[in-house]
């Protein structure tokens, strides 16, 4: 009468469909077509009207994706959690199904006897949901009996507990999966959008609007890197930057948290991480993840966070400087601290 548990089966939505980052690079734009005839005369922009609305999608792709981010990670948490509820249901069955296996011969007695006792008849019913809201049960069996039935039913009310929770945890990841297509769909249509707007320019034009990459960052990476790792304020921080230091040059993918491409927040978090740090995985979260301090405060390791919505964040390193990963038109490299409305900073080391 034991019953093995089946195998398990994983919910789809948030496996490698869900998980693989999307990149929109300019050196993809490059080689795009150009926009069909329009077929209407309006003018078009200038290079550097295209450049400001490129920049605007970009931000606002990065607000999406941050909160894509936040989504996951929520889905990520109640998938673990719904296969947890699982492992322990079956755990649950296990036992109820050993305890009535114990039970079977007492059950068969009674019926030869003439009647099945009102307990029994609940731990060995195929419908016992049924069965507990009616019954009244009436205990005519020897205390040993009693104990048995009465492990029973606790086992009994536990199953039917966990799969309640189970079934709330199933419909709170049905709507985390349907929040990240949401923003999913919202980041590549910007970042398509802003591809678009540049496959208008010319080659030349795309040139002097995009910036090129600083072939200097590999090369003096390692060696700012350690001017910058001894100026922090402790071993964690000190890794921390040492990491993002040997990221230079690495492709922003929305969504990535390394090893090889990262988004903003990603780039922090996998930075810390190599510190042995866990931080949160937005940037909205990870501004609460330690204390806050001024921009005048700032040591190498601290995160700095920009614009109005906290949408964007670097790791601070020294001299007014930051390692971050831009956006889809550049890869992680240094910029000033200054080069975007600054928001706030947190030291989490």
């Amino acid at each position: 009468m034991a019953a093995h548990r089946r195998p398990r089966r994983r919910l789809t939505g948030t496996g490698t469909g869900a998980r693989t980052a999307v990149t929109v690079t300019l050196a993809g734009a490059v080689g795009a077509a150009g926009l069909g005839g329009t077929g209407h005369a309006d003018p078009e922009p200038t290079p550097a009207q295209v450049r400001a609305q490129v920049d605007k999608l970009y931000r606002e792709a990065e607000v999406a994706t941050e909160k894509y981010n936040g989504a996951k990670e929520k889905a990520d948490a109640a998938e673990r959690r719904l296969e947890e509820l699982r492992d322990e249901v079956a755990r649950k069955e296990d036992r109820l199904n050993a305890t009535r296996e114990t039970l079977g011969a007492v059950a068969a007695a009674q019926y030869r006897s003439g009647g099945l006792d009102p307990a029994l008849q609940l731990v060995l019913s195929a419908g016992p949901d049924r069965y507990l809201e009616g019954a009244e049960f009436v205990e005519r069996v020897g205390s040993r009996q009693a104990a048995a039935v009465g492990r029973a039913r606790k086992e009994l009310r536990d199953v039917q507990q966990l799969r309640g929770a189970a079934r709330t945890e199933l419909a709170s990841l049905k709507s985390r999966q349907a929040e990240l297509r949401r923003h999913r769909a919202t980041i590549t249509g910007k970042l398509e959008t802003a591809r678009r707007l540049l496959s208008r320019l010319t080659a030349a034009e795309r040139a002097r609007l995009v910036p090129a990459p600083d072939r200097a960052d590999r090369s003096a990476g390692a060696r700012e890197g350690l001017a910058a790792s001894a100026q922090a304020p402790n071993p964690r921080a000190a890794a921390a930057v040492a990491y993002a230091y040997q990221k230079l040059g690495s492709p922003y993918v929305w969504g990535a948290t390394g090893p090889d491409a990262f988004d903003c927040s990603g780039l922090t978090q996998a930075a810390y991480r190599a510190a042995g740090v866990s931080l949160p995985r937005t940037t909205y979260a990870q501004i609460g993840a330690g204390r806050r301090v001024s921009r005048a405060e700032l040591v190498p390791g601290d995160l700095v966070f920009f614009y109005s919505g906290i949408s964007h964040v670097g790791l601070y390193v020294g001299n007014g400087q930051m390692i971050h990963a831009p956006n889809p038109s550049a890869p992680v490299r240094v910029a000033p601290v200054d080069s975007m409305p600054f928001a706030g900073a947190a030291r989490v080391a």
